[in-house]
C-alpha cells in the first residue's frame, strides 16, 4: 500500500516511515517544507498526484503552553487541518489515521481512560486535538483515531533529553510527582501505526506504552537506566505553575479485541538510550 506520510521529518514521523518502509509498504514522505497541510488547494493537489491507499498525518501543533495563547493556530492546524486532509483522503479512497493526546480527558480519575470514556479537555491544545478528532471522523469514515501519551523520541525534542542535558550541568531537579501518564517510545508506536494501517477497524484506539508512571518517576528511571548520579526531587504541579492545565492521571488503555499493546515504558526507554549511545559520535 502507498501510505502518505504528512510530518515526515518529525519525532513520529521520522520514525514511522522506516516502520512502514519494513513492512512493504511505499512511502511518501512529506516534511512541512513540502505541504502545508492547512492549504486546501496543496493538499488536494498532493493527493491527486500521489493517489495514497492511506494518509498518515503526524503534523501538529505540540506545544502545550503556547497553545494556551495562540489556541486558535493550534485549532487551525490540528483542527482545520486534520479536517482538509482527512476530507481530501477521502476523495481519493484513502484511509486516514490521525494522532491525537490523552489530554482530551481532564484526568479526574484513578483508573486508566478507555476509548468510550467521556472526553473533557482541560486546556486549548486537548481543545484543538478533541476538535481534529471529531472533524477527521466526519470527513473520513475510513478514520483511526490513534490516542497516545507523552512521546519521546530520538528525533525531537522530548523529556528523555530534557532531564539528560540537565543531568550534564546540574547535581538535582525538580520534576512534578502529581502527574501520571504512559511514556511512549515512537519507535514502538510507529511499528503499531503500521500494523493498524493494514486493518479496516476505524474508531478511536488507545495505544500508549505499558505501565504507568509519574513524570518524578520517569525521571528517576532515567537516570538510573543512564547511570547519572543526578538527584530527583518531587514537586508539585501547582509549584511549577506552567501556563498549560494537565490533566492529573491520563493513562491510557484499549478496550478493543483488536488491540495492540505496546512494550513497558521501560523497555521503550532503554531502547532509547540504547538508540542514543550507538548514535553518540
Amino acid at each position: 500500500m502507498r501510505a502518505l506520510v504528512t510530518g515526515a521529518a518529525g519525532m513520529l514521523g521520522s520514525d514511522l516511515v522506516p516502520a512502514l518502509e519494513s513492512r512493504g509498504h511505499e512511502v511518501v514522505a512529506l516534511a512541512r517544507r513540502d505541504l502545508d497541510i492547512t492549504d486546501g488547494r496543496a493538499v488536494a493537489s498532493v493527493l491527486a498526484e500521489h493517489r495514497p491507499g492511506v494518509v498518515i498525518n503526524c503534523a501538529a501543533w505540540t506545544n502545550v503552553d503556547e497553545a494556551e495563547a495562540h489556541e486558535a493556530e493550534a485549532t487551525r492546524l490540528n483542527d482545520g487541518a486534520a479536517a482538509l486532509l482527512a476530507g481530501a483522503a477521502h476523495g481519493a479512497g484513502a484511509k486516514f489515521v490521525f494522532i491525537s493526546t490523552d489530554y482530551v480527558f481532564n484526568g479526574n480519575r484513578r483508573v486508566p481512560y478507555l476509548e468510550s470514556d467521556p472526553t473533557n479537555p482541560l486546556g486549548a491544545y486537548g481543545r484543538s486535538k478533541l476538535g481534529g478528532e471529531t472533524s477527521a471522523a466526519i470527513a473520513n469514515p475510513s478514520t483511526f483515531i490513534v490516542r497516545s501519551s507523552w512521546l519521546f523520541g530520538r528525533h525531537g525534542k522530548n523529556f528523555v533529553e530534557t532531564m539528560l542535558g540537565l543531568a550534564d550541568t546540574e547535581p538535582e531537579v525538580l520534576v512534578v510527582s502529581d502527574q501520571v501518564g504512559c511514556p511512549t517510545y515512537t519507535v514502538h508506536l510507529a511499528a503499531a501505526l503500521a500494523e493498524l494501517v493494514e486493518r479496516d477497524s476505524y474508531g478511536i484506539h488507545h495505544i500508549a506504552g505499558g505501565d504507568e508512571c509519574s513524570w518524578f518517576e520517569f525521571a528517576q528511571e532515567i537516570f538510573d537506566q543512564s547511570g547519572s548520579e543526578t538527584r530527583v526531587m518531587a514537586a508539585t504541579t501547582e509549584m511549577l505553575a506552567r501556563p498549560a492545565p494537565r490533566p492529573a492521571y491520563s493513562v491510557l488503555r484499549s478496550e478493543r479485541r483488536d488491540a495492540i499493546a505496546l512494550p513497558p515504558w521501560r523497555e521503550g526507554l532503554a531502547e532509547y538510550l540504547a538508540e542514543r549511545h550507538a548514535v553518540a559520535p
